[in-house]
């Protein structure tokens, strides 16, 4: 079996989601990376040396450059032939394409794994993390989507994969790139980070919101994240939000400050190594996931826990 695997990146990097992606198919088979846009030679280059890859599909074309969903699935499509499974990161780029794929080869997708069994059998999360299903497919191609927190990541090391160069698909110039806009932030990555500070509603303001978390962020050297109600009150933007319609992360350290524990929010960070909880209700959901729980004053308890830290 042969898995193309298709790469994310940003035209200069891989993105982590993807060595992810490369880090769960291996236990599908012999894993070729397609790295597709416009003037990324480097990312093919740098994407040879991913442990675990044996080849490198280089398609270069303008119309590849912001790697639309409605160019990037047709390229997909044509070089599926040979390949049992097509695989990508269920970010928002997997997710935008694959279903895409899919539906033009007529074939079924399995969608946010969180564990392969074999290469017919997954296990993926249901009714927002709370059950685990096991589903089992005979189909002769497969699209999946891969959950990166789930996996381990593979290694960019001395591999030497080879770099093929494939013919790209014609333009389908139904869709256009109009902007983007990019939040620029000196702290890790949310989905990547190591260590994440996310405050809820009970913080009260958007004020005191930065206020309390950004001190503690700043002594773990964490991202911050929000609950969906403390995105909604606009205590914290968008791309900050964990949960089910939010991020799914599994950083080794997660501290959730003032949030009660809503099911799609947990559904989106309870595969976190630890979850430490601050809340003031000694009945909030959160503490049936949290590994460390302090009831209390959040605006008392934080300030203490910062100020220990620094004293560190």
């Amino acid at each position: 079996m042969t898995v193309l695997i298709l790469a994310e990146h940003d035209g200069k990097q891989i993105s982590p989601a993807t060595l992810h992606a490369v880090g769960a198919a291996q236990k599908l088979g012999e894993i070729h990376l397609l790295v597709a846009g416009s003037g990324c030679l480097n990312v093919a280059e740098q994407a040879s040396k991913i442990q675990g890859i044996a080849k490198v599909l280089h398609a270069d074309a303008a119309h590849f450059a912001e790697c639309l969903a409605e160019e990037i699935a047709p390229l997909v499509v044509s070089l599926a032939q040979p390949y049992t499974h097509i695989v990508a990161a269920a970010s928002a780029f997997g997710k935008n394409i694959m279903p895409r794929v899919a539906a033009l080869l007529d074939c079924l997708q399995v969608s946010d794994l969180t564990e392969i069994v074999d290469e017919k059998t997954f296990v993926r999360p249901i009714y927002a993390g709370n059950v685990f299903t096991t589903v089992q497919s005979h189909e002769s191609k497969l699209v999946l989507t891969i959950r990166a927190s789930a996996f381990q990541a593979a290694e960019l090391g001395d591999n030497t994969a080879s770099i093929q160069s494939v013919t790209a698909t014609p333009a389908q110039n139904i869709s256009r790139f109009v902007s983007r806009e990019l939040t620029q932030s000196d702290r890790p990555e949310l989905t990547q980070a190591r260590v994440i500070v996310s405050g809820g509603r009970a913080l009260g303001s958007a004020e005191q919101f930065n206020a309390v978390l950004t001190p503690l962020a700043d002594a773990l050297g964490a991202a911050i994240g929000a609950s969906r109600a403390a995105v909604d009150a606009d205590y914290a933007p968008n791309d900050s939000q964990v949960g089910q319609t939010g991020k799914i992360v599994a950083p080794e350290l997660y501290v959730a400050v003032g949030i009660s524990g809503a099911i799609q929010h947990i559904a989106g960070m309870q595969d976190s190594k630890t979850i430490v909880a601050i809340n003031k209700d000694p009945d909030a959901p959160i503490f049936n996931v949290a590994d460390l729980g302090m009831v209390g004053d959040l605006f008392e308890i934080v300030p203490e826990l910062t100020k220990a830290l620094n004293a560190r």
